[in-house]
């Protein structure tokens, strides 16, 4: 579901009902954990978190203007899905992530590229992604992330 948000807080009132209390969980586990020089925002119709260009003025690649996103979540039709750039990007990260899920949640991982969905709200594990919150800096996803594209 696309949302015409203009802060995170406005993405989180227009979202359903029973997601609310989830999506401001959500929201605050991952500014509680997210190392410091992030930043958060609405990018591309999602909660984001970014590399701000003070820090890292070339932007995103693909739009420039855009700063470099790291991290984001949205309220879907069917799922609530979290978006980390580290678990497409750096295998460690995405191993760690498949083989520590089990150990917080019965349901089998629906996971992408870069994407997990959680199609119950009471079933996200929050202490895993505070974990997963801390695994990258902003330098170490610059980093990455500039070996990345130059490939």
């Amino acid at each position: 579901m696309q949302y015409q948000a203009n802060s995170p807080e406005d993405y989180i009132s227009q979202a359903p009902e029973a997601r609310q209390e989830a999506l401001k969980k959500l929201r605050q586990t991952i500014k509680t954990n997210l190392p410091k020089g992030f930043e958060e925002g609405i990018q591309y119709g999602m909660i984001g978190y970014y590399v701000p260009h003070s820090m890292y003025p070339d932007g995103y690649h693909c739009s420039p203007k855009e700063p470099l996103p790291f991290m984001s979540f949205a309220s879907q039709k069917n799922s609530i899905n979290l978006y980390h750039s580290g678990i497409y990007a750096v295998p460690e990260i995405h191993d760690w992530f498949v083989s520590e899920y089990p150990k917080h949640c019965k349901r089998k991982l629906d996971m992408g590229k870069s994407c997990i969905r959680f199609k119950k709200p009471e079933e996200i594990p929050f202490e895993l992604i505070a974990e997963l919150s801390q695994k990258m800096t902003v330098e170490d996803w610059v980093q990455v992330y500039e070996q990345t594209i130059k490939k």
